[in-house]
């Protein structure tokens, strides 16, 4: 595991743009397996529909890409906010139709997949975003659209990388995703034997799912609270909110109206909740 070492920070550090920059320039890209991910390849070798809408969040050097354009992949789409890693690809497959690569922020990002494949792009965010992620893949998905790749099942001291476990991932994934698979990986690369899961998650497109950002929570046993009355609301299924309490990500039957959120949480007046736009 102590290639997983190789950008090693202080939580508090801003994971920007600059900051992966940096990593590329410096080489300091010790999550580069400088290969395929074989769950990744044993996954994509199962795909029949050969142009099958397929986005790559944080796709560095995107080896999963290079390996689905061999295969016979006509639609790919990859998007880093790092140019380093961007101006290579759009070098190595500057004659290549069938991919797209996208230099920008993901959570800005508009477009509608089939799949999404997960390689390193979680383990990278900061927790805090957690409740994002899960907002915009939902976003990003087609109806019936597929969320696959490798979720880290250990705890590191400091990040990025930064890991979970199952119980923690089924908690935020509840209700906007339907899970096909979340199990320890069996053919993960040796460093990381153990310490992968791999999922398979559907969308679910019977539910809404809206984020929102959460002013006045400032400990544990007040954002229980809250997430206990949240979910008593008729129709929401699940509630998850931020560890560091300023995004709650819900996920309903249908759409709840601010006013009823605001209703709920007027219990204490230092609580404000805000819907935040696509």
């Amino acid at each position: 595991m102590e290639h997983l070492k190789c950008c090693v920070i202080s939580n508090n550090e801003p994971l920007d743009q600059a900051y992966w920059e940096t990593q590329y320039k410096t080489k300091t890209t010790g999550w580069d397996l400088g290969q395929v991910s074989p769950p990744l390849q044993r996954y994509i070798n199962t795909i029949i529909t050969k142009n099958s809408r397929v986005l790559i969040p944080g796709c560095g050097n995107s080896y999963e890409a290079e390996y689905l354009l061999e295969h016979g992949f006509t639609n790919v789409t990859v998007i880093d906010i790092a140019p380093t890693p961007v101006r290579a690809l759009k070098e190595k497959f500057k004659n290549n139709p069938s991919i797209k690569i996208v230099l920008g922020d993901f959570f800005a990002y508009q477009g509608k997949y089939d799949l999404i494949i997960e390689q390193t792009f979680f383990c990278a965010l900061p927790p805090t975003m957690r409740q994002k992620y899960v907002w915009k893949m939902h976003q990003l998905l087609a109806e019936e659209g597929i969320l696959a790749g490798l979720l880290f099942n250990r705890t590191f001291e400091s990040g990025p990388p930064f890991g979970g476990n199952k119980e923690e991932y089924e908690l935020i994934f509840k209700g906007a995703f339907d899970f096909l698979k979340i199990d320890v990986s069996k053919d993960s690369i040796a460093p990381r034997a153990n310490s992968e899961l791999f999922i398979e998650l559907k969308k679910n497109s019977q539910v809404v799912v809206n984020l929102y950002e959460l002013e006045g929570i400032t400990d544990s046993d007040c954002m229980e609270k809250l997430i206990e009355k949240l979910l008593a609301i008729n129709g929401v299924l699940n509630v998850s909110i931020s560890s560091n309490f300023a995004d709650v990500l819900l996920v309903s039957k249908k759409e709840i109206t601010t006013e009823t959120l605001q209703e709920v949480t007027a219990y204490d007046e230092k609580y404000a909740i805000k819907k935040i736009k696509n």
